[in-house]
């Protein structure tokens, strides 16, 4: 069997950048391309973040396309008070030297989709912004996804943004209305699930003793990524959302969830980005997405440091 073509979509962020070492360190994925979006940050920080992630795996050849800079409707909200003023803040890095695609994303998404011979999947693990637009720019490439994996949303945990949304679902509601709307297969990892799987002092230790510059500027992000959440929750260990999208296409027997019919919310700024999820059918709609939340964290956690250590050999 050959490898999986996937694309990631993305706004580094930490725990983005947990999720592209993920990918880049499993043999079984073909990541064709990251594509930027605004959302941790603003766009400029985001495109720098993900090169020198690319560069930190030792993987400058990946292909970056810088996306849309704000939302569809509404103006961007960013979240520097969580990921530090750069988006990756933690370590010291070094400025990168990899070149970014001259595309825009869109447009890449749309010709790349419309021109594969077989399905991509698409795995989005910010605002929903470039994946939203390239559908409406060209509904042709529906048919040529064969899923999307995105990390979003809440529903037995509320939101953290608001007590209604998720981040990355607030960020671009009617981005994620377009998606959730399109009927291309739908598998969400909420924050049901990400706060399932919390970073503990051992497994941190462990990705720190990784060889060289990647196990310490790992170490160095997470510790520092983290500190938002152990002041939020009062407890040890935050959770790193975003690689449990890679991680299910990599290890689905590490998760469970139930299909559901799930919409966003677009108009009331009480609940504006909420995942409205009829977990109990009370609508009657057929399911769109397979809303999962339940994970093997210690597998999960195996997972990341096996691959993402690989990448050190």
């Amino acid at each position: 069997m050959g490898k999986r073509p996937i694309i990631i979509d993305t706004d580094p962020g930490q725990d983005d950048a947990m999720a592209i070492l993920l990918a880049l360190g499993s043999p079984e994925l073909d990541v064709l391309g990251i594509t930027c979006v605004a959302g941790n940050t603003r766009l400029p920080a985001v495109i720098r973040n993900a090169r020198i992630i690319c560069e930190l795996a030792n993987r400058p050849e990946v292909r970056i396309f810088a996306g849309c800079d704000r939302p569809m409707v509404r103006d961007l909200q960013t979240a520097e008070h969580v990921h530090g003023p750069t988006g990756l803040d933690g370590p010291q890095w070094d400025e990168p030297t990899m070149p970014v695609e001259e595309q825009h994303a869109v447009d890449w998404l749309v010709d790349t989709l419309l021109a594969a011979e077989e399905p991509i999947t698409l795995c989005p693990i910010g605002p929903l912004t470039n994946i939203a637009m390239a559908m409406i720019r060209e509904p042709l490439i529906i048919p040529k996804i064969k899923e999307v994996v995105s990390m979003g949303g809440g529903y037995f945990v509320g939101g953290n943004v608001t007590p209604a949304a998720e981040f990355n679902i607030y960020v671009d509601p009617h981005a994620a209305d377009v998606v959730y709307r399109s009927g291309v297969p739908l598998v969400a990892m909420p924050l049901d699930v990400t706060h399932k799987a919390l970073m503990t002092r051992e497994w941190l230790a462990d990705m720190g003793q990784i060889p060289g510059k990647l196990g310490h500027h790992i170490a160095a992000m997470l510790n520092y990524y983290q500190k938002f959440d152990i002041d939020r929750y009062d407890e040890y260990g935050g959770p790193v959302h975003d690689p449990a999208t890679v991680a299910y296409l990599l290890r689905p027997e590490l998760f469970s969830g139930k299909d559901c019919f799930v919409q966003i919310e677009t108009q009331s700024e009480v609940t504006m980005g909420m995942t409205v999820v009829d977990y109990w059918g009370a609508r009657g709609q057929d399911a769109n997405c397979t809303w999962i939340h339940e994970v093997d964290a210690d597998g999960f956690f195996a997972l990341m440091l096996e691959r993402i250590s690989s990448l050190a050999a």
